[in-house]
């Protein structure tokens, strides 16, 4: 069956940094973009970033842009987040997922067919 694993979470200090990986199984990685989103406690899930099916693209809400890299390993089935100036508005838990789109991605998180169980990251000012 299909696996979307994250790992990484944890606790760190503002200014920090942190990086978020999810491994995937059970589909075929290449043809899938991946995003990653994020959701806070009494808050929606939000979209953070999203990376093409080959890597070649990617989008990030402004509230991450220059902090915030995606990339991915189609040779190892793997999306990274890599954060940078973590902010204590960081805090949520991160989930990654995986979707087949007509272009390169998106940012509404309906679009996407699987989601890992998500990992928490607690930023402290």
């Amino acid at each position: 069956q299909v696996q979307l694993v994250e790992s990484g979470g944890g606790s760190v200090q503002a200014g920090g940094s942190l990086r978020l990986s999810c491994a995937a199984s059970g589909i075929t990685f290449s043809s899938y973009a991946m995003a990653w989103f994020r959701q806070a406690p009494g808050k929606e899930r939000e979209f953070v970033a999203a990376i093409s099916r080959n890597g070649g693209r990617t989008d990030y809400v402004d509230s991450v842009k220059g902090r915030f890299s995606i990339s991915r390993d189609n040779a190892k089935n793997t999306v990274i987040l890599q954060m940078s100036s973590l902010k204590p508005e960081d805090t949520a838990v991160y989930y990654c997922a995986a979707g087949r789109f007509s272009g390169d991605y998106s940012r509404l998180a309906h679009g996407y067919d699987y989601w890992g169980q998500g990992t928490q990251l607690t930023v402290s000012s």
